[in-house]
């Protein structure tokens, strides 16, 4: 089960993180929540299973309400709202496939994509050929009646049927927001993206965790180890001290 991670933690994750790809970021910020998980376990997780579980040590650092914003594409509007976390894991599950699908005379036997997956289709530099190289990791076994069927030689057709029917399998893997524009009218879908929004939201808890050193170490010439030190609570009490 995911934890949260204290002061320190928060500062190491986020030096660590700061230049990776997105992706291995990902897997940063579930390594620290769960050191004993190996990374390459962790990678070999499903997409919706790793977001599920970073969506869980979210909450525990931060709470389950999550506030958002948006900008309304036919005016501009800002449009602000807020999302919970156990509405977004609610129909998460681990994987227990493979599953299976058809289109265009092909049958098909996948698994849902990994981090691993991701990295090599992010590779593929475009979005079609990212399609075929998701299409050919996670297919296990392609045939028609006359025989097998190579995984990378998938029609049109078929890798649309497999994208669907993987979104069918794990819909929380995607997830999709249905938003309105008070002011306009407008209605759009927009995708959340729960590693990038997790990251900034981190990445100013880092920064205010900076500030807190600074500010206390000016105060009272503590090193950085003994202010992380302190719990939350003692470390608010002395700011309001040398901030008063």
């Amino acid at each position: 089960m995911p934890r949260a991670l204290s002061a320190g933690e928060v500062l190491r994750v986020w030096e660590a993180g700061a230049d990776q790809h997105p992706l291995d970021r990902a897997l940063t910020l579930l390594s620290a929540a769960e050191p004993r998980a190996a990374r390459a376990e962790l990678a070999a997780l499903s997409v919706a299973e790793r977001d599920a579980r970073l969506l869980r040590m979210r909450a525990a650092m931060l709470g389950p309400t999550l506030s958002a914003f948006a900008a309304c594409p036919r005016c501009g509007e800002r449009l602000e709202f807020t999302l919970r976390t156990d509405e977004l894991t609610a129909g998460s599950r681990a994987a227990d496939g493979p599953w299976e699908t058809a289109a265009g005379g092909v049958s098909l036997r996948f698994r849902l994509p990994d981090s691993r997956d991701l990295a090599a289709a992010a590779r593929s530099g475009s979005v079609d050929a990212a399609r075929r190289v998701l299409g050919a990791r996670c297919v296990l076994a392609a045939w028609n009646d006359a025989g097998p069927v190579d995984a990378g030689a998938l029609s049109e057709d078929a890798l649309t049927a497999l994208a669907a029917a993987m979104g069918e399998v794990a819909p929380e893997a995607e997830v999709s927001l249905s938003l309105g524009c008070p002011a306009c009218g407008g209605a759009w879908e927009s995708l959340l993206d729960v590693a990038d929004f997790f990251w900034t939201e981190l990445s100013a808890r880092a920064r205010r965790v900076m500030q807190d050193v600074h500010v206390l170490a000016r105060a009272y010439h503590w090193s950085e180890a003994e202010i992380l030190a302190l719990s939350p609570g003692r470390r608010r009490a002395y700011l309001e001290m040398a901030e008063g």
